[in-house]
């Protein structure tokens, strides 16, 4: 309840992430039949990079700021930048950046469903009223994993989960992975992003373990590191947990995740790895 997102909106993590979101959903736009969109724990929705928070940070200077900078961008952020510019965000000093529920909203079409989970009532609040009148989607003042068991299976049969919790918890993998569980035994077919931090790597291996010893099948892990993960108590590096990804994301990932590494390097060490958890 006390993470506020505004502080890190644009870092590197946000670029990793957003990038595969958009991934899967332009894979989820090329049939005709509607799909569903469930984000767990989605914040305001975007983010004034002029505002104290982000400026007291300064993390999307490291994160969108240089992708924005860049002239020759990885193929793959295609539709990501045009989504970025169409939304407000598409200079070198950027004013604002979307959140995923933007990003989700932008790229569904008007025979899609989407539902947005945030637990912080002011929060909540500034999310109601950016999709205020929008038939397609439901704001839900609630705790997300909860959510999970009341909205799935969605009645659609197609669509995307994406868990990116604050970390907050000291049980937050524990909660994450319980959570989880329970939403595959609803949906087992649907795609699922999960997001993690990697500070310090012993703790966020013991999740990877578990997934794969007793995870789903089709589970496949993408990890990319900014700087050497030497310092439990700073974020060097976060993952995405991509369950039933599609088809094309292993591979589009093996190109673009070292391209972001080089770019959004902040110090020795910056690497990408991508691998099956569970084939």
């Amino acid at each position: 309840m006390n993470y506020r997102h505004a502080y890190h909106a644009g870092n590197f993590a946000d670029v990793m992430k957003h990038a595969i979101l958009v991934l899967a959903l332009e894979h989820l736009r090329q049939k005709e039949k509607p799909f569903f969109v469930l984000d767990t724990h989605a914040g305001t929705g975007e983010t004034d990079l002029t505002g104290v928070e982000a400026q007291k940070t300064g993390e999307f200077r490291d994160g969108i700021a240089r992708i924005l900078a860049d002239p020759s961008p990885h193929p793959a952020l295609r539709l990501y930048l045009q989504t970025l510019a169409e939304l407000g965000c598409a200079s070198e000093n950027p004013g604002r950046y979307p959140g995923s529920p933007l990003i989700a909203r932008s790229l569904a079409r008007e025979s899609d469903r989407l539902a947005f989970c945030e637990l912080h009532p002011d929060d909540a609040a500034d999310l109601k009223a950016l999709f205020r009148g929008d038939r397609a989607v439901r704001v839900h003042e609630t705790d997300g994993y909860g959510a999970l068991k009341a909205l799935l299976p969605p009645p659609e049969r197609r669509g995307l989960v994406l868990i990116d919790p604050p970390f907050e918890a000291r049980d937050e993998f524990d909660r994450l992975l319980a959570a989880l569980g329970e939403a595959l035994a609803r949906w087992a077919s649907g795609t699922y992003l999960i997001w993690y931090p990697v500070k310090d790597p012993s703790v966020s291996g013991q999740f990877l373990d578990r997934l794969a010893e007793d995870g789903p099948p089709k589970t496949l892990r993408a990890e990319l590191l900014i700087r050497a993960a030497d310092d439990p108590a700073r974020l060097s590096g976060c993952g995405i947990i991509a369950i039933n990804p599609p088809w094309t994301l292993e591979e589009t990932l093996r190109d673009l995740l070292p391209w972001l590494a080089a770019k959004l390097a902040q110090g020795p060490g910056a690497h990408a790895r991508i691998e099956w958890l569970r084939p």
